[in-house]
């Protein structure tokens, strides 16, 4: 029996031998299939293509502005604008900015700056509060101030200035300075997103927690919620100073008092003053104070980057 059975195995396992090296073989010719390795991104040429568009429009402008800053009101004529002139004119321009007419530069400044910390950093603390609010406490009528946070996000704000000026008109409130801080204190947009974010950031359970230690409403807002809320307070701040700092049309409609304008709308008038026939043509005065102007934002931006990059992403993730 094993003699006669033996040369069938024999044959049988020569032959899956070949098939098993035939195999092998044909999978070594084979071009092995790259696997996407998880938590590493997916390349994508058309996105790298997008992203390297949106990168040189965001650049070249600022490139420009830097580059020409550097160049007097001559080389501004004579040189390429991509290029600087023959000249290096940066810090002399930088001092006659902060000295033309007086000095009225710095005076623009600090308005701007008295605009961004009672508007912007205002519009925070309300923005927190309310936000805060209706994410953890439940009273009638919750829906419909949620439909009007939604609906205010949606109108624009110019739609808005001539009936603000009109009230404030007949309250005698224009061309001073609240005429400006007081309606950048209404964020509807930072209201919404504190809203989101607090709903996600603060635990419910941590709060009842809290109360079960005895801890009040106020002294657990304050203690508990508030540094839980530090990503998404940073970046409602810088939404809300960006959009402050940058405000041109509502000083534009209400202040008439050079005195009262912020950095937009002073270096606009240094622009219309350069283009006026017989006026004194400042044109890299307006250029470099242009530079100066965000130079506060980007350093903002820098310092506060890791915050509001956490800021965004909390709650991407669920446990």
């Amino acid at each position: 029996m094993s003699s006669t059975s033996s040369p069938v195995t024999t044959g049988s396992q020569s032959a899956s031998a070949q098939a098993a090296g035939g195999s092998k073989s044909a999978a070594r010719l084979r071009t092995p299939r790259k696997k996407h390795v998880p938590g590493r991104p997916k390349r994508s040429v058309l996105l790298t293509v997008l992203t390297g568009l949106i990168m040189l429009y965001t650049v070249v402008p600022l490139v420009w502005l830097v580059i020409s800053s550097t160049k007097s009101q001559e080389g501004l004529a004579d040189s390429s604008g991509l290029w600087f002139a023959h000249d290096f004119a940066l810090w002399d321009n930088i001092s006659q900015t902060f000295t033309y007419d007086d000095g009225i530069f710095v005076r623009w400044l600090l308005n701007t700056l008295l605009y961004v910390v009672l508007g912007a950093g205002g519009a925070t603390f309300l923005a927190i509060l309310g936000g805060y609010a209706l994410a953890k406490f439940n009273f009638p009528g919750k829906r419909a101030v949620f439909a009007v946070v939604i609906g205010a996000v949606a109108v624009p704000g110019t739609a808005l200035a001539v009936p603000t000026f009109l009230m404030f008109s007949k309250m005698g409130l224009t061309d001073t300075p609240w005429a400006v801080i007081i309606p950048s204190l209404v964020s509807p947009f930072g209201l919404y997103l504190m809203w989101v974010f607090a709903t996600e950031a603060i635990p419910v359970e941590l709060l009842e927690a809290a109360r079960i230690d005895g801890a009040g409403e106020v002294r657990t807002f304050f203690q508990v919620s508030l540094p839980l809320l530090a990503p998404g307070i940073v970046t409602v701040l810088l939404f809300t100073t960006v959009a402050t700092w940058n405000n041109y049309f509502l000083p534009l409609i209400m202040l008439k008092d050079p005195n009262w304008y912020p950095l937009t709308l002073g270096l606009d008038a240094w622009n219309n003053q350069a283009q006026t026939i017989g006026g004194d043509v400042i044109f890299n005065l307006v250029i470099t104070g242009s530079l100066l102007t965000i130079v506060p934002l980007i350093a903002a931006f820098l310092l506060l980057q890791k915050y509001w990059q956490s800021g965004l992403a909390a709650g991407s993730v669920k446990e």
